[in-house]
């Protein structure tokens, strides 16, 4: 910086000259004089020019669209104008429409957020709360699935075993809803919660996102963000066991591959073989997760990333009771045979491609290919009771029926965006096009077999009917206490939960009936959106303003010779603003409408009573987002309503589970605190709370659904809450070793739409240990500390999914 003194007649002042890194001047930067409203802009020769000014120090704030802001001293003294030669460093994320350049941090607080906006904006700018665990959490917490971290988001809570979770009171599943994946469309195969050791870090856009990716949960969504190529090299390795023969084995390596660091890679690894505290449950997963970066020029970036992944299980469908005694059976037992299996392959695939037009504008066109394969056998509830010879329920036999299962689906998503930052006087405007394209298609060649039902003298077998037990085969059947009965044979044996008749099974000795199942029902629906988003800031006022416009195609009767095309189309509006109070606090707030079509291979099944209305729904929402201590802790506050139109929800019938209800209106309304960063730099913290009040307002146009009315939603617990905290010693008595503490809660929750049966609240408490001696780090992790029974949640007391009993994963860590 070079600086001079000229004399000035009367007053001092300030002048100056801001060029870039190659010494080109730079127009419309804001040069601003901090805790006053005094500024000026550079013209097109980059000069500025502040008059007026009183002898004394000033503090300049100099910013600029895609530009890293700085702050210079300046002592303006009598009748003197200083002069001031400043230099601005370009910033590539400013103009990034996704995630592509690695994430540097390494602590439990992250600043910036791209799927909130598609633009590289601080988050206490997002006029949305946003939640987020980062890879520093996932590794002391020693968490391998997104099911592990969730609990530590507000209003996050899981629905079952998989990936399957309920965002402010609104189910979302990876199997039928939207999810992201580095910011672009993805699915899971729902059985199984995603691994999360190549993954950056887990966010939820709170709220419908629909005003930039189309038809989304409105609740939040969910998008997981792999881990990027860094300029350093850097190495890990990672190795765990523990509990339920636990053994997990990481590696994650990065860097450049050429002198010029014009070609990155980052490779990361897990091998995961696992029992469970759930009979006959296993997992077996091996996930490689390769990524590349090219550089060809400063200005542009090309990305690969490829995330594998291989699974070996058994499906988990839930524990059974007996009755309505949540405590008559262990939380071990599972309905499946000995020769089950679950066998699954997922892949996503992306590219990228990034290229800066030039200072202020940037395009991006990105493309991801998810595929997924599931070969299942299993034996399984048939979400009933085993009954006797009148058709009565027998408490303590659960029928089973097998399904046998092989199916593929797949998705693209197309998504192209122009990133255009200009200023216009004083205020700073980011403005995003963009273009969307999705398809996603279970394709001719998927099938399921079911057997279920009670034996026919004549052969085969059919649901039982009290008023003709001549039909039926018999066999004598020894309750609990002793007693004999003859009661009706069913095709798949039933599961006696005194007995615990875990055992290979013969399946060839079935009767198999062909179903036309949802998940194996030839699917195809595409989606084009076109979107336009402006983010203006006038000093300390910021408004986002969104506008999408979606077609929405069902091709019904795919690969028929009645196929069709069902369209929809949906305008969707977004509106916030933030406001900065101070420099550690803003107050923001935002509306947005949301739509979802009906799950297409819902709307195809001709036994589900559709076809549906598409889901409408609207989000309300305001609140806090501050930083403290210098920065490194953000405390943000939400206070959000909901409004959501034509949910469907299983009607629960016996003779056809398929059947679904479409309920009138839900509402959730509530708040939500987190706090999350450190208090000390050897102190980091995560605190989450949330209170949600998810309720049916109204039943619809079947006047027996009035008695929905005011029910809380299922596995929507109105209160819930975590914290995590982790303290490293740095004094020489005790350096290297860390603790950590934390625990969750949860209230009691509804199961489906049925006020009768619930599962009970619960609080667990969980610690760590830690120790580190040079590149080694040594890690044991203590959870459930009390022992405490629970459930995480269900669909009924048949179809109940426990939570872990006490349990411990010792780590050793190796970073070089």
């Amino acid at each position: 910086m070079l600086v001079s003194l000229c004399s000035l007649a009367q007053t001092g002042g300030i002048k100056g000259h801001v060029t870039n890194e190659t010494e080109d001047p730079l127009e419309s930067i804001h040069i601003s004089i901090k805790g006053t409203t005094r500024g000026a802009m550079t013209n097109a020769s980059g000069e500025f020019f502040l008059s007026g000014l009183a002898a004394e120090k000033y503090q300049l704030v100099v910013s600029g669209v895609g530009y890293q802001a700085i702050e210079r001293s300046a002592t303006v003294t009598d009748n003197a104008i200083l002069t001031l030669e400043l230099t601005l460093r370009e910033t590539a994320q400013q103009l990034q429409t996704v995630e592509i350049i690695g994430r540097r941090e390494t602590t439990y607080k992250n600043d910036q957020s791209f799927i909130a906006s598609k633009t590289a904006t601080p988050l206490k700018e997002v006029p949305q709360a946003v939640a987020y665990v980062t890879k520093e959490l996932i590794r002391d917490q020693a968490a391998f699935t997104v099911g592990d971290v969730v609990k530590n988001m507000s209003g996050v809570n899981q629905f079952t075993f998989y990936d399957d979770l309920t965002i402010r009171g609104f189910r979302m599943n990876g199997g039928s809803t939207t999810q992201l994946f580095n910011g672009l469309r993805t699915f899971s195969g729902f059985w199984k919660q995603p691994p999360v050791n190549y993954l950056e870090r887990v966010e939820v856009v709170k709220g419908a996102a629909s005003a930039l990716y189309g038809n989304t949960s409105p609740g939040g969504t969910i998008n997981r963000v792999t881990k990027k190529p860094l300029t350093t090299p850097q190495k890990s390795l990672q190795f765990t066991t523990g509990s339920f023969n636990t053994l997990r084995a990481l590696a994650d390596f990065t860097g450049p591959m050429n002198e010029e660091k014009t070609l990155l890679y980052r490779i990361n690894v897990g091998y995961v073989n696992a029992q469970s505290f759930r009979n006959l449950q296993f997992d077996k997963n091996i996930v490689i997760a390769p990524s590349v970066s090219f550089l060809p020029t400063s200005r542009t970036r090309i990305n690969f990333d490829l995330v594998y992944n291989k699974s070996n299980s058994r499906l988990d469908r839930g524990q059974s009771v007996a009755g309505n005694d949540l405590y008559s059976s262990s939380i071990a037992t599972s309905l499946n045979a000995i020769n089950d299996y679950l066998n699954e392959e997922t892949y996503l695939i992306t590219t990228s491609f990034n290229h800066q037009l030039g200072n202020n504008t940037a395009i991006n066109l990105a493309y991801l290919r998810t595929g997924y394969t599931e070969n299942l056998l299993e034996h399984r509830s048939s979400n009933v009771n085993a009954i006797d010879s009148a058709g009565r329920a027998i408490d303590n036999l659960v029928a089973r029926q097998v399904f046998v299962r092989q199916t593929k689906s797949f998705m693209d998503n197309v998504s192209l965006f122009l990133n255009h930052n200009f200023a216009t006087g004083r205020v700073e405007h980011k403005f995003v096009a963009g273009y969307d394209y999705i398809q996603s298609s279970t394709p001719k060649g998927s099938g399921q077999q079911t057997a279920n039902g009670y034996l026919l003298k004549a052969g085969g077998a059919t649901a039982y009917n009290p008023k003709t037990p001549e039909r039926y085969v018999f066999y004598n059947y020894t309750a609990p206490n002793g007693i004999v009965r003859s009661i009706p044979k069913p095709n798949v044996p039933s599961y006696d939960l005194a007995l615990q008749n875990n055992q290979l099974e013969d399946p060839t000795k079935y009767t198999y009936n062909v179903v036309a199942n949802a998940s194996t029902t030839p699917v195809m629906y595409q989606l084009h959106g076109l979107y336009l988003q402006e983010q203006a800031k006038f000093d300390r006022l910021q408004l986002l303003l969104g506008l999408r416009y979606d077609t929405y195609v069902d091709k019904k009767g795919y690969t028929t010779n009645n196929e069709t095309n069902v369209i929809q189309h949906a305008l969707l509006p977004r509106i916030g603003a933030v406001y900065t109070l101070t420099n550690n606090v803003n107050i923001y707030g935002t509306y947005t409408k949301g739509y979802n079509p009906q799950d297409a291979t819902v709307q195809s099944d001709p036994l589900s009573g559709g076809p549906f209305d598409p889901i409408e729904s609207s989000l309300t929402e305001a609140g806090l987002k501050t930083e403290w201590f210098n920065g490194r802790l953000t405390a943000n506050l939400a206070v959000y309503n909901i409004i959501q139109r034509n949910t469907l929800y299983s009607a629960n019938a016996a003779d056809n589970p398929n059947l679904m209800r479409q309920i009138g209106q839900e509402q959730a309304k509530g708040v939500e605190v987190d706090a999350t960063g450190s208090i000390l730099p050897n102190w980091n913290i995560i605190v989450a709370y949330s209170y949600n009040d998810a309720k049916i307002t109204d039943g619809g146009v079947r006047a027996a659904d009035q008695v929905l009315v005011n029910l809380q939603k299922p596995n929507a617990p109105k209160q819930q809450g975590s914290f995590w905290t982790k303290y490293t010693f740095v004094s020489p008595m005790l350096n290297g070793l860390g603790l950590g503490l934390g625990g969750n809660f949860v209230t009691e929750r509804n199961l489906s739409l049925n006020n009768a049966q619930t599962i009970p609240g619960y609080t667990l408490l969980n610690a760590a240990v830690y120790y580190k001696i040079d590149k080694f780090q040594f890690q044991v992790n203590l959870n459930n500390l009390a022992n405490k029974t629970y459930w995480v949640g269900g669909y009924d007391y048949l179809r109940l999914f426990p939570g872990a009993p006490r349990n411990f994963m010792a780590t050793v860590s190796y970073v070089f």
